[in-house]
């Protein structure tokens, strides 16, 4: 049986979270992250404790995205008793954390790495936290893959908004034949 191809692999560093509560208690104890990509596989960083209102693990990954996967998921877990149980979870797209990649050269911009912050939410809805890690492209996606496109787009918008041309045709211009019409242009 042949495996699947992988879209890309991500380095994670899971950094830090705060503001994170535990049956809605603001000290958090044994808490662990697991982090996926839509696969039974998945990486988990070790249990801590609150220390000042913030919980470190500063633990890093190598996470490979399947073809198929369209998010990342970040589940803050609290091992309470003898079972993990499920504290905040953040789901993340995987073309929102590859389109702010620049993924052409990953020497650029502190070797690639990108810091993100996203909030947690709990099972039930509401808030509860936030989640900082990190984020670099180690193998990025073929150019095959269907989120290519997007990716793509996102570098040639990056490219005119740096670009003086992008200024001019930013703004609107007038129909001469039709002055109540407005031609919004790119």
């Amino acid at each position: 049986m042949e495996a699947k191809p992988n879209a890309c692999t991500l380095e994670i560093t899971i950094i830090s979270g705060e503001n994170i509560c535990v049956d809605r208690t603001p000290i958090a104890e044994n808490i662990f992250v697991t982090v996926r990509a839509e696969s039974l596989n998945c990486c988990t960083t070790k249990i801590v404790s609150e220390n000042g209102g913030t919980i470190a693990w500063n633990e890093k990954f190598i996470l490979d995205i399947p073809m198929h996967a369209k998010s990342i998921t970040f589940e803050v877990q609290c091992k309470k008793y003898k079972a993990a149980r499920p504290v905040g979870v953040a789901r993340i797209g995987v073309l929102d954390v590859l389109v702010g990649q620049n993924i052409a050269s990953s020497t650029e911009n502190n070797n690639g790495v990108r810091m993100l912050s996203y909030e947690l939410r709990a099972w039930d809805g509401r808030r509860n936290g936030v989640i900082h890690f990190s984020v670099r492209v180690v193998v990025p996606p073929p150019e095959d893959w269907p989120g290519s496109y997007e990716i793509e787009q996102a570098k040639e918008d990056t490219k005119k908004m740096s670009s003086s041309e992008f200024e001019h045709d930013y703004y609107s211009k007038v129909d001469k034949h039709n002055p109540k019409d407005v031609i919004f242009s790119l």
